[in-house]
C-alpha cells in the first residue's frame, strides 16, 4: 500500500517562507510525475506545481517566481519551497504523484497540510 504524508505547513506572516515536504512509502514501482495542489474553503482545488520524471517543472501563474518544486528520487520525497507568501496562498496543500504502485497505474494523494498566511 502506498502512503503519502505532507509536513511543513503552519502559520506565517505575509512575505515569509515555508518549505513543505512530502514523503512517500510503500510498494512504489515507478513515479511519472509529482505535484502539489491546494484548496481553500469555497474554492476549487488548484494545481500549484508539477515536476516530471525528467525533472521538468511547471507552475501555476499565481506562484511563478515565488515557489519552487523539487524532488529526491532516491527517497521518493518531494518538496515545495514557498517564498514571498501572500494571504491568498492560504490553503490546505496536498501532494500527489502519478505512477505505478502495488495497485497498478494510478494517482496517489496525501491528506494535506494547512498553510496560513497572515496579513
Amino acid at each position: 500500500q502506498v502512503q503519502l504524508v505532507e509536513s511543513g505547513g503552519g502559520l506565517v506572516q505575509a512575505g515569509g517562507s515555508l518549505r513543505l515536504s512530502c514523503a512517500s512509502s510503500g510498494d512504489i514501482l515507478r513515479i511519472n510525475s509529482m505535484a502539489w495542489y491546494r484548496q481553500s474553503p469555497g474554492k476549487q482545488r488548484e494545481l500549484v506545481a508539477t515536476i516530471y520524471r525528467n525533472s521538468t517543472t511547471n507552475y501555476a501563474d499565481s506562484v511563478k517566481g515565488r515557489f519552487t518544486i523539487s524532488k529526491d528520487n532516491g527517497k521518493y520525497t518531494m518538496f515545495l519551497q514557498m517564498n514571498s507568501l501572500k494571504p491568498e496562498d492560504t490553503a490546505v496543500y496536498h501532494c500527489s504523484w502519478a505512477g505505478v504502485g502495488a495497485d497498478g497505474l494510478q494517482t496517489y494523494w496525501g491528506p494535506g497540510t494547512q498553510v496560513t498566511v497572515s496579513s
